[in-house]
């Protein structure tokens, strides 16, 4: 039973009603702007099983990476700046306007609970994480990829948060495990909430979704614009390179900072996951002021090297001459954060 409530809501009849109000819903199921395709041939899938399962050197710490320890005092103290803190991978905790806002809740310590080989944290411990969170005011989903939405975490943290903005097609997967459905809004692209003087906005990518064979592509994916009343952040969320970048940063930058897709890239995906160079040029296409790498030192879910991401993200955007920064995972830090390299 638990492996099959992994899988959340069914996409029913009435479910695919209320996504077809969407322009992105044709056929069934949500579409990219772009032409996009994942090119995995049938006769390359046991060399990538066997590569995922075995092929670990370098593509996994010799040891679990550490987390700084949270200080609930220092992140709930009134300020007029945003404070974040990242805890690997693609889960970020924010403080904006004295409100505390958590992205992707995953977590966990495994990024594939339904395949017969587990892909295991680099960190440990993390789910005790939760239990030093304050209360949360406000939820974020960019999608429901295993990565991003984990039920052991959300399952921890459902009586600690109070609203849910997530991606049209994800709230079934909420109200499934349990959450009410008062406390969730579903978000396509580009439309806004004010949430508490906060504006919240979905932003398009160019990627995928599902939880099972059946419900592929059946909940939208984006990012997320968080603008207070003194600083604008963006969340790229997962996604390839493309035009959408641009417009962005056209209906909504210029931004003070970005949390950006860095990691877990690979030629035969590349459609659906940037490069780090692409990170970069996408951050200078959306107006961004300073970046910070995520969706890396989380998992082994591609075949470079663990710190490849980063290193890469770096090199390339001092060759852009691009503000960014790159916290310990668990530290606390703020826009005036100096960035220290010691991965």
């Amino acid at each position: 039973m638990r492996y099959f409530r992994q899988f959340g809501g069914k996409v029913s009849t009435a479910f695919k009603d209320t996504y077809s109000r969407s322009s992105q819903w044709k056929k069934k199921k949500f579409y990219n702007f772009e032409r996009t395709g994942v090119d995995i041939r049938p006769w390359n899938v046991p060399m990538l099983i066997y590569r995922q399962i075995f092929d670990r050197k370098g593509r996994i710490p010799t040891k679990p990476l550490p987390v700084v320890v949270f200080d609930k005092d220092a992140f709930l103290a009134s300020s007029d700046k945003a404070k974040m803190i990242w805890f690997g991978h693609s889960v970020v905790l924010l403080r904006v306007d004295n409100k505390t806002i958590l992205i992707d809740p995953m977590f966990g310590p495994n990024a594939a609970p339904v395949a017969p080989f587990s892909v295991a944290r680099f960190s440990e411990n993390t789910l005790d994480i939760i239990d030093e969170l304050p209360e949360i005011d406000l939820m974020l989903l960019t999608h429901d990829h295993y990565d991003h939405l984990d039920l052991a975490s959300l399952e921890k943290l459902m009586p600690k948060i109070n609203n849910y903005y997530v991606a049209l097609g994800a709230a079934r997967h909420l109200v499934k495990w349990g959450v009410s459905n008062d406390q969730i809004s579903e978000f396509d692209w580009w439309e806004d909430k004010l949430f508490e003087g906060i504006n919240i906005t979905y932003t398009p990518t160019r990627h995928a979704s599902g939880r099972a064979i059946r419900d592929q592509s059946c909940c939208l994916w984006g990012g997320w614009s968080i603008q207070s009343s003194n600083e604008k952040i963006w969340f790229s969320g997962d996604g390839g390179y493309g035009e959408h970048f641009k417009k962005i940063g056209e209906r909504l930058g210029p931004f003070d900072f970005a949390f950006m897709e860095c990691g877990q890239y690979n030629v035969i995906w590349h459609d659906i996951h940037l490069y780090p160079e692409e990170s970069v040029q996408a951050a200078k296409d959306v107006d961004v002021r300073t970046i910070m790498p995520v969706h890396w030192a989380g998992f082994a879910l591609a075949m470079h090297h663990w710190k490849e991401p980063v290193e890469r993200f770096v090199t390339e955007a001092k060759k852009q001459s691009q503000a960014y920064l790159t916290p310990q995972i668990g530290e606390l830090f703020t826009l005036n954060y100096k960035s220290h390299e010691n991965w």
